[in-house]
């Protein structure tokens, strides 16, 4: 009797490390309200702008709500755009571009972006996020924007049994020597652009092949479903990240 039960728990502990824990509404489009900061001062928005986003239309969209915050920065919320891309590599200003392995044989369109890094990939079946948040609330410190997007990322792997973490040296979210999400900010007059991208489905991965994400020489690429097994569509995934950032800048970040 004993062995049966500990057979049922070792199950049902097992099948929550597979459900993620989703917030009550699902993200359809702008939230119905703000969240306001329990100090007063901000609000915070989050957008799902659906998926085969072009790269361009979302960089046009980061602008204007990078213009709205400098303008007007106590009136506008802080923003979290969250997105799937139409296939795209980026890259930083950068000189170096060896990332990008032999640019004219890239089988998807190429844009040199205002971020810091090299090379990178995004595409269906991979979550991107682009936080706007006025950073000359939270210390003016790029280092502690970019610990707060890592552990957002983090917990809410842990929510699908996947024990994330960082590694020294190198920016964005690790499994052992794996990597799942990229970081790469921007930032005009300490209002922050640019932000992450997690892998989500098995299909994520396919376009890193043509380049060396990130500049890391023979780094593995991971995504959500690999690890988890879970078998997560991008906007639910959005869902859990949506609720853990809430989280995570309520907390003041």
């Amino acid at each position: 009797m004993e062995d049966g039960r500990k057979r049922q728990s070792n199950e049902a502990a097992k099948d929550v490390r597979h459900r993620a824990i989703l917030p009550p509404s699902t993200l359809t489009g702008p939230l119905p309200s703000s969240i306001l900061h329990p100090l007063g001062h901000c609000s915070l928005q989050i957008q799902w702008l659906g998926d085969g986003v072009l790269y361009e239309e979302a960089f046009a969209r980061q602008e204007e709500a990078v213009a709205e915050k400098i303008a007007a920065p106590d009136a506008t919320p802080d923003r979290l755009l969250l997105l799937e891309h139409a296939p795209v590599y980026t890259i930083g200003r950068t000189p170096e571009r060896g990332s990008l392995g032999s640019e004219a044989m890239l089988p998807h369109p190429l844009h040199t972006v205002g971020r810091g890094g090299q090379a990178t990939y995004h595409g269906p079946g991979q979550l991107v996020g682009y936080p706007i948040l006025d950073l000359s609330r939270r210390g003016r410190d790029l280092h502690r924007h970019l610990r707060f997007l890592e552990e957002a990322l983090i917990t809410t792997l842990a929510d699908y049994g996947v024990q994330a973490g960082r590694r020294e040296g190198l920016t964005g979210v690790w499994i052992g020597q794996r990597k799942i999400a990229s970081l790469g900010v921007g930032v005009r007059r300490w209002v922050s652009f640019h932000g992450f991208a997690i892998n989500v489905t098995r299909e994520s991965l396919l376009g890193f092949q043509a380049i060396t994400p990130c500049g890391i020489a023979g780094v593995t690429m991971t995504s959500v479903a690999a690890e988890s097994g879970a078998a997560v569509t991008v906007k639910e995934f959005a869902d859990v990240v949506a609720a853990r950032f809430r989280l995570a800048w309520l907390a003041g970040g």
